[in-house]
């Protein structure tokens, strides 16, 4: 489906989340094709300057992420067994469903720490990046990185997750092989590789998960609610749909939906994802103005993400939000 395509005002609304610096154009580069630019740019970025750390994109195919996503879908199926079903069992999904999708991937990892969308403090930031780093969807450091990375290159062949390359690779398929984006993740966090406990949670990130195991554990045995069930529903079950509702964003609505704003790219505002996703699927609007606090940009698009980021700003927690005003993302407080 589409509508009326609005193209936004500011051609800085098109672009990443920061500029990043480029090696200077050779003779020709402006005449360029659309496509080999965005791969001089690309190579530009890869290649670290004096003094960053070197990434090294893994070689093949991952075998290790695809272990990982075999097993956790499959526990994910075991806690759908009668025996682990119960009410606290079904609250601990929805809890940390909530935790992790919306304060830790959408609030903390997307809007806050990916596109500098609003400021709150730093000890709220990392709150809000734990609950992110509870998600197992990499550290904050690497999901930032690659998520900057595909706003400055979305749907083109640079774009690790290019939606052109069929509903399957934007997916999951693209975590399973070689992503050279990887490479330029240093390039462009260096905002948060400065910060220690960062560094230390892009590590550690899966470890999270036990002591939230231990915890799980520990209610349900104490309450008759059962222990296993608590920790299947609460960890693979969660992960899972939190995994399967995020990749939706990357796939879906890039499929079908209602196009806007012409954002370059293949976004589309999707209702259905929006409401699995606390409002992330109102994608062509983030795509056109992408550092805005704000997705849902009429009234009928419900976006609960805003609606917490609006809380936080009423509660003197929220700074520097940052809306569309005049048809520009530009930094407004509400």
């Amino acid at each position: 489906m589409t509508a009326t395509v609005r193209r936004p005002s500011s051609p800085s609304a098109r672009s990443g989340p920061a500029a990043t610096p480029t090696a200077p154009r050779p003779t020709g580069v402006a005449s360029l094709a659309p496509a080999d630019l965005s791969l001089y740019r690309a190579e530009a970025l890869h290649r670290p300057r004096r003094g960053e750390p070197q990434a090294q994109a893994p070689k093949g195919a991952h075998g290790v992420t695809i272990g990982y996503m075999v097993v956790i879908h499959a526990l994910a199926l075991v806690a759908l067994l009668p025996q682990f079903w119960s009410v606290p069992a079904l609250a601990s999904f929805l809890v940390l469903y909530w935790v992790t999708a919306c304060l830790g991937v959408t609030i903390g990892y997307h809007r806050l720490l990916s596109h500098r969308a609003f400021r709150v403090p730093r000890w709220l930031e990392r709150f809000f990046a734990t609950c992110g780093a509870l998600s197992a969807q990499h550290g904050p450091i690497d999901w930032t990185g690659l998520h900057r990375h595909h706003h400055k290159f979305s749907d083109t062949d640079v774009d690790h997750h290019n939606s052109h390359k069929g509903f399957w690779w934007s997916h999951m398929g693209w975590m399973f092989h070689e992503i050279p984006a990887m490479a330029a993740v240093p390039r462009l966090t260096g905002d948060l590789q400065r910060d220690p406990y960062y560094r230390w949670l892009n590590k550690n990130f899966l470890l999270l998960q036990l002591p939230l195991a231990a915890l799980l554990f520990a209610i349900g045995t104490l309450t008759g609610a059962g222990g296993w069930g608590l920790v299947l529903w609460g960890i693979p079950l969660r992960l899972v749909a939190v995994y399967q509702c995020t990749w939706l964003v990357n796939s879906a609505t890039h499929r079908w939906g209602k196009v806007t704003y012409e954002s370059g790219d293949g976004s589309r505002n999707n209702p259905w994802v929006a409401a699995l996703t606390f409002g992330e699927g109102w994608h062509n609007n983030h795509h056109a103005f992408p550092h805005s606090a704000r997705h849902g940009l009429e009234k009928s698009q419900i976006d609960l993400t805003w609606q917490h980021i609006r809380l936080l700003w009423a509660l003197g927690l929220a700074t520097q939000v940052r809306l569309p005003a005049a048809g520009r993302t530009t930094q407004a407080v509400i």
